[in-house]
C-alpha cells in the first residue's frame, strides 16, 4: 500500500453517512484539515435509502388517501391509482437536490471527499484507492445494513429488505411486513396508503414497542381502522415460497400468505472485515463501543452513528459527529442526552415522543412519585379540522418537571420540536402553561396538555 505521506489530516473520516459528514462539516468550520472517505455516496443511508426516501414515498401515500377520501371535506376529486414510476421520480428529485446540495456544502469547506472502499489499516490511518490517508484521529462512521434472521434469506424478489422496497416498481397486492418497529409500521402505512392489503408480524405484544404503551394502543386502534392487520406476541418461525408469493409460519403454527414479504427486524452494524478488532477497537455483537464522548478504547479512534450502539436516528448520527469535532478542536462538549432525542414514526397517524414512557418513569423514579394526563386530540380546533385522531400524553415527577411527552396523530412530528425543549429544559407544567400558543393550531393541544396538568385544563374536563 503507498504511503501518501504528504498530508496528514487532522481528522479522517469513515463513512460519508450522518455522523460521519456531520463531523466533517463542524471540523472544518472549526479550522480542523479533514479528509472524508465514502464507498457509495454522500449522505449515507439517510439520504438515499432510509429517511428521506421513505418519508416521500409516506408523503405520496398520504396525497393517495387525500384523493381518496376528499368528498367529506366538500371536494369531489377522482383516484385513478398510484403510478410507481411518478412515485419514484418524485422521490429521486427530492434526494438529488438534497444530494446536490450536500455535495456543494462539502466542497465549499474545502473537505478533502475521497469516494472509494476505505479499511482501518492502524490507529491513524485508513487506505483507500491503493493510498494510505493518515489522520491525527480517525472517526468510524460506516453505518448500518438491514438485518435478517437465521435461515430467512432476503432475495430481492418475494423476501425483500427496506433497501428494496424502496425501488419496488409496483405496488404490491398484499404484503407481509415482518417487524413492527419504526421501519415496519411506516412501509405498512404507506403500501396501505397505495391500496396493498397489509399485515403485521409481531413478536413483541406491542406495535412500535418501545414506545409509551398508549402511543402503541393509540397507533393499533388506528391501523385497524385503517384495514390494517397486525399479529402481536408470537415469534416469527419460517418463510417459503408459494405458487405466487410467500408463506409465513409463525411459532405458534399460525399461517399468513402475501405477495411479498419485507422483513423489517431492525438495522446491523457495518462493521465486518473492516479492520477495526485488528486494530484494537472493541466491538460487541458488532457494534464498536465507545464513551459518552464518543470515544473507543483506542486514543486516536472514535465512533458515532448507526455503528454504535446508540439511537440509530440520523439526527443522533449529526449530533454525535459534531461533538466528536468539537472535542478535538479543544471546545467544551456535553454529552448526548439519549432520553432527551426527539423520536416520530412518520406512519399515519404519526407517533412522537421524547423523554420517558411512564413505564420507564415509574422504574426511575417510584410508581408513587410519577403522574400522568393526556389530552385528546378531539378537543383540538385544527385537529378536527385536519380529521385526525389521538391523544398527547405528558408524564411529570409529581410536584415536578414534565419528565416524558408522547403523542400520537397526523403531523404530532412536527410538534416535538417544543416537546424536547420542554423535557430538556426540565419545565414545569405551570411553567409551559404560561406560555400561550396561537389558536387554531395542533401545537396548542401541547400547551393544553399543559395547561390540565397544571391544574387548569380549557377544553377538557377536569
Amino acid at each position: 500500500m503507498a504511503n501518501d505521506a504528504s498530508t496528514v489530516f487532522d481528522l479522517v473520516i469513515l463513512g460519508g453517512g450522518s455522523g460521519g459528514y456531520a463531523a466533517a462539516l463542524r471540523g472544518a468550520q472549526l479550522g480542523l484539515d479533514v479528509a472524508l472517505i465514502e464507498k457509495n455516496k454522500l449522505g449515507g443511508t439517510c439520504l438515499h435509502n432510509g429517511c428521506i426516501p421513505t418519508k416521500a414515498l409516506l408523503h405520496a401515500g398520504e396525497v393517495a388517501d387525500q384523493s381518496r377520501e376528499s368528498e367529506q371535506f366538500g371536494v369531489k376529486t377522482s383516484f385513478e391509482g398510484v403510478d410507481m414510476a411518478g412515485v419514484h421520480k418524485y422521490k429521486d428529485e427530492v434526494i438529488a437536490g438534497l444530494y446536490k446540495g450536500l455535495q456543494g456544502l462539502v466542497a465549499s469547506r474545502k473537505i478533502t471527499y475521497i469516494e472509494g472502499e476505505g479499511r482501518l489499516s492502524s490507529p491513524t490511518s485508513v487506505d483507500v484507492n491503493g493510498q494510505r490517508v493518515q489522520g491525527r484521529h480517525v472517526l468510524l462512521a460506516t453505518g448500518s445494513v438491514p438485518k435478517t434472521l437465521p435461515g430467512l434469506e432476503i432475495d430481492g424478489n418475494r423476501i425483500i429488505s427496506s433497501d428494496h422496497a424502496l425501488t419496488l416498481d409496483r405496488v404490491p397486492k398484499s404484503a407481509i411486513v415482518l417487524g413492527g418497529g419504526v421501519i415496519g409500521v411506516e412501509f405498512a402505512s404507506a403500501w396501505k396508503s397505495f391500496g396493498s392489503e397489509v399485515t403485521v408480524i409481531e413478536g413483541l405484544k406491542h406495535l412500535v414497542p418501545v414506545e409509551d404503551e398508549n402511543s402503541s394502543k393509540l397507533l393499533e386502534r388506528a391501523f385497524r381502522k385503517r384495514g390494517i392487520k397486525f399479529n402481536l406476541g408470537t415469534f416469527f418461525q419460517k418463510a417459503e415460497y408459494t405458487q405466487d408469493g410467500v408463506k409465513v409460519t409463525l411459532a405458534d403454527g399460525k399461517e399468513f400468505e402475501a405477495e411479498v414479504l419485507l422483513v423489517a427486524i431492525g438495522r446491523g452494524p457495518v462493521s465486518q472485515d473492516l479492520g477495526y478488532e485488528e486494530n484494537g477497537v472493541a466491538t460487541d455483537r458488532g457494534f464498536v463501543l465507545v464513551d459518552e464522548y464518543m470515544r473507543t478504547n483506542v486514543p486516536t479512534i472514535s465512533a458515532v452513528g448507526d455503528l454504535v450502539p446508540t439511537l440509530q436516528l440520523a439526527h443522533v448520527g449529526f449530533a454525535e459527529g459534531i461533538l466528536v469535532a468539537e472535542r478535538l478542536a479543544g471546545l467544551k462538549t456535553v454529552p448526548v442526552d439519549y432520553d432527551g432525542v426527539p423520536r416520530v414514526t412518520y406512519c399515519h397517524p404519526e407517533v412522537a415522543s421524547v423523554g420517558l414512557t411512564e413505564a420507564k418513569a415509574k422504574e426511575v423514579y417510584g410508581a408513587d412519585k410519577v403522574v400522568s394526563i393526556k389530552f385528546p386530540l378531539g378537543g383540538n380546533g385544527k385537529s378536527r379540522i385536519l380529521k385526525t385522531a389521538g391523544e398527547i400524553k405528558l408524564v411529570q415527577v409529581k410536584d415536578g418537571a414534565v419528565v416524558g411527552v408522547h403523542m400520537v396523530g397526523d403531523r404530532m412530528g412536527e410538534q416535538v420540536g417544543e416537546a424536547q425543549l420542554i423535557y430538556n429544559w426540565e419545565a414545569l407544567p405551570a411553567e409551559v402553561a404560561q406560555l400561550i400558543h396561537a389558536h387554531p393550531t395542533q401545537n396548542e393541544a401541547l400547551g393544553e396538555a399543559h395547561l390540565a396538568l397544571a391544574g387548569k385544563p380549557l377544553h377538557m374536563h377536569d
